[in-house]
């Protein structure tokens, strides 16, 4: 049987979108793949000269008293005797019985005390080592007065020597103690008052990239030889961590582990080099020592007392990636087919962008999902995970939000609902409109220009309706009613006072007021001029009656030479040219409260002008959805308005949409969430076309989140440590993703230069916090007060004045710069995650910088117009 012409368009489509998910899945099951490359440093064969180890548990901690049974201790030291016959301590007071275990396992050691500020713990410590080298002469090799004293600036170079002079008098085996080799180099005399040198070397701690590391290390190696001829020299500890934070060129991973590791114990072993490896077994409790995370992960053991790596044969960082890659693709085949599909009418480009943010979001989920897996995380950082998991979460929603409109706008073949001028009707068929004009306080030099502009229409079957709502002064609203009275019988006033609603209930009483033999009723705003051919090329479309509404973009005029009103028009431009058409594919546009035309039964039938929200429009708009109509949208400039005029209306106008939205969100959840009347892409797009202020609203609660969890890591280091890369990947992915799909769109639809799409971007930006505020006092207040959006300058004010519509983001940009500052003169600050969150505080800071720009752009343009 041949094929329908359907199904012959249909199956290509569906193989088409089969092909492009196991490509997509196949690439990403490489990328694990190569991310993962086994790595061959050369095999380490034989005995590991000496190990430094801390014989505490997973989840044990000396700072709270909580120390390693005999039982675990003597397990420790059975497993680390199959591997070396040396082991180096630190401490004598703590773990006592770990010399006469020790003794029993046949292993030697070097012994350690621990000296730091403490007078009287130093004493105790010393007199402890002192005890311990006369018990155990055959064990203790050597003793160790001290690690890291003098790097630490804990003592004086004259109180350590006394401490080791001391020792060497007591004891009769050789006493040293272990510095870095920069402090041995730096305090020479120390060499007079040890029986050996004892070095510690880190390529790591000083930025080395792991291929220069072992160069490095051999280099300072023989820096101290050279210095020091007639001392041996012992390396105290080298090594490389397994995970943690970077230090500037150095990366933790295994596999840097394993090779740094392997080419230390070749090289140390031809040249014949004492040494003790750093460390045996990973310390949790060393997280937040100042070392940031890196401090945990030394061992060559995990924490559960499992090798990292072999020493021979290649190392592979993650041995689970193969389950992981395949859980990432699992998780993204579904979503991936059902797009290819159901969205054939794309172009294979656009179908396979989105496969591949689909197929990354998902990575992303399981990446985050397994990675805290890898750390050993304390209370703070499970709490702190537990709190920004599910808003990784919505940053990927947001992001696949995002650039499924990017993909339908750029790969689109064209637009499946479009909509243009129509021929003028004849006077006897064209629909009669009611036009109503809503206005509070408003100049009346300003309205009387729009009533010119209805007045010169060219259509005959029309009313203006001019609905004056609660303006005091009589000197206001006295010279519009004259001038309507001047202009004839079509165009009526009204002065309503006291009037409730806002401009809702101000509509609904011009609704009562409107001529029986109207089919239409059209809203403008009091500031818009309209093109004389605005009716006439429009009506025509409620001759349809599935039609509820026609609406035009709102667009501005005498703002090419006002710096201020040039930036905030383009970016109104934006979701006019972009937001719209990809809304209005699925019937799912928001109407406007000008510019708009409505078929008045549809509009009477549903119950006419909500006044239980402040965004009476878009509200209307999903009612009459609901109601099965149909709004068209003709992206033709019928009509031009003035922008806000200065930064305080811009602002309070944006937090009104915020909020309304949220408003209406609350109202008529079970519309968008449960399947009714609407469509599945009118419910996608009146649940998540509000997402984009979602982000703004995340925007917030995260730089609040930042800034506590800063002044925590500067203040309080060892219980704050830096944020996981968990934290910090996603937030710089969304941050230049959702920028570069901003301009990317705007340089395709938006018909401005790059001068304009920068200072629109500004402009946007600009509004973050507003529109946060608007949201979350949305989700948890049921009212707010409707702000008509100032149309006319407000003159006066100081310089000063000009940042008082923004002392918010000032503060909250203050608080950021103290963070940089602060983070800057951290400990935090020597690690690349350290540096990394300084710039994620920057770019924090971006929209409160903005508001600061635009709010200057403002009050420095002053009423220049053109």
């Amino acid at each position: 049987m041949s094929a329908t012409p359907i199904q012959s368009k249909t199956w290509p489509s569906i193989f088409t979108a089969i092909l492009l998910a196991l490509v997509v899945a196949a690439l990403n099951i490489g990328l694990w793949w190569w991310s993962n490359l086994p790595r061959g440093p050369q095999d380490w064969h034989g005995q590991i000269k000496g190990m430094s180890v801390a014989l505490y548990q997973r989840y044990q901690n000396p700072f709270k008293q909580d120390y390693p049974t005999d039982e675990q201790i003597d397990s420790d030291l059975k497993l680390l005797r199959r591997y070396t016959g040396r082991i180096r301590t630190y401490a004598t007071e703590e773990n006592p019985q770990t010399y006469r275990l020790a003794q029993k396992e046949g292993l030697k050691v070097m012994a350690g005390a621990d000296i730091d500020k403490r007078l009287d713990h130093n004493e105790k410590e010393l007199d402890a080592l002192i005890a311990l080298a006369h018990r155990y002469p055959d064990t203790i090799q050597s003793v160790v007065v001290g690690n890291e004293v003098l790097y630490t600036n804990a003592l004086s170079v004259d109180q350590m020597m006394a401490y080791l002079d001391r020792a060497r008098a007591h004891i009769r085996q050789p006493v040293t103690i272990a510095e870095p080799d920069y402090i041995w180099l730096k305090y020479p005399e120390l060499a007079d008052h040890v029986d050996f040198i004892t070095i510690h070397l880190f390529p790591f701690w000083n930025g080395v990239d792991r291929k220069d590391a072992l160069e490095a290390t051999i280099g300072a190696y023989h820096n101290i030889t050279r210095r020091f001829p007639n001392k041996h020299v012992v390396v105290g500890e080298t090594g490389w961590p397994s995970n943690g934070d970077r230090r500037e060129r150095a990366y933790p991973s295994i596999s840097n582990e394993a090779i740094f590791d392997r080419e230390w114990l070749i090289w140390a072993q031809q040249n014949d080099i004492d040494y003790y490896l750093f460390e045996a077994f990973d310390q949790p409790w060393k997280e937040n020592l100042g070392e940031s995370r890196t401090g945990a992960y030394w061992g060559i053991f995990n924490a559960d007392r499992q090798l990292k790596f072999p020493f021979t044969g290649p190392v592979t960082e993650d041995t689970q990636w193969p389950w992981k890659a395949l859980a990432a693709s699992l998780l993204a085949i579904v979503p991936m087919l059902w797009f290819g599909i159901r969205f054939r009418r794309f172009k294979i480009m656009g179908r396979l962008f989105f496969d591949v943010l689909i197929q990354l979001a998902c990575g992303l989920i399981v990446w985050s999902v397994t990675l805290p897996f890898n750390f050993y995380l304390d209370w703070v950082d499970w709490s702190m995970l537990v709190l920004l998991f599910p808003a990784q979460v919505a940053i990927l929603a947001i992001l696949l939000i995002n650039g499924f409109e990017f993909t339908e706008v750029l790969w689109r073949r064209q637009w499946v609902r479009h909509a243009g001028m129509l021929p003028p009707d004849p006077p006897e068929k064209q629909p009669f409109v009611s036009i109503h004009l809503a206005c509070y306080n408003e100049p009346p030099e300003m309205v009387i220009i729009t009533l010119d502009s209805l007045a010169a229409l060219d259509y005959q079957n029309f009313e203006v309706l001019v609905i004056d709502n609660n303006t005091k002064d009589p000197a206001v609203w006295k010279p519009v009613q004259e001038y309507c009275e001047k202009l004839g019988e079509r165009f009526r006033f009204f002065h309503l006072e006291p009037w409730p609603g806002f401009k809702a209930g101000a509509l609904n009483f011009g609704l009562k007021e409107t001529d029986p033999r109207a089919d239409v009723v059209a809203v403008i705003d009091a500031d818009y001029e309209v093109r004389a051919d605005w009716l006439a090329t429009l009506t025509g479309y409620f001759h349809d009656p599935k039609v509820a509404v026609v609406q035009c973009p709102q667009a501005h005029r005498e703002f090419v030479q006002n710096r201020f009103r040039r930036m905030t028009a383009w970016e109104y431009d934006g979701f006019f040219r972009i937001g719209m058409h990809h809304r209005n594919e699925r019937n799912a546009i928001i109407q406007h409260g000008t510019m708009t035309m409505v078929r008045r039964s549809a509009l009477e039938g549903t119950g006419g002008w909500s006044e239980w929200t402040i965004c009476e429009d878009a509200e209307l708009g999903l009612r009459l959805m609901h109601s099965g109509y149909e709004l068209v949208y003709v992206d033709e400039l019928m009509g031009k308005g003035l922008t806000p005029a200065d930064f305080k209306a811009y602002k309070s106008q944006r937090y009104r949409w915020a909020f309304g939205a949220m408003q209406i969100l609350k109202g008529r959840w079970d519309w968008m969430t449960k399947k009714g009347p609407l469509t599945s892409g009118q419910r996608f797009h009146f649940l998540t076309g509000w997402f984009s202020w979602f982000a703004d609203a995340l925007h917030l609660i995260f730089t609040l989140m930042a800034i506590f969890w800063t002044a925590g890591m500067v203040a309080m280091p060892q219980t704050f440590s830096l944020p996981m890369q968990l934290f910090l990947v996603p937030v710089i992915g969304f941050f230049f993703a959702k920028m570069i799909f901003g301009i990317v769109l705007y340089r395709a639809r938006v018909p401005c230069s790059w001068y304009d799409t920068i200072m629109a971007s500004i402009a946007s930006m600009s509004l973050s916090h507003a529109i946060a505020r608007g949201i979350l006092h949305g989700l948890t207040r049921e009212k707010t007060s409707f702000v008509v959006t100032a149309k006319s300058r407000r003159l006066g004010g100081s310089n000063f004045a000009a940042f008082a519509p923004v002392r918010e983001e000032m503060l909250m940009l203050l608080a950021l710069v103290l963070c940089v500052v602060g983070m800057s003169m951290s400990v935090f600050a020597r690690f690349a995650e350290g540096r990394l969150w300084m710039f994620i505080l920057a770019a924090q800071a971006i929209p409160y910088i903005s508001a600061m720009i635009g709010a200057w752009i403002a009050h420095k343009s002053g009423d220049k117009t053109g």
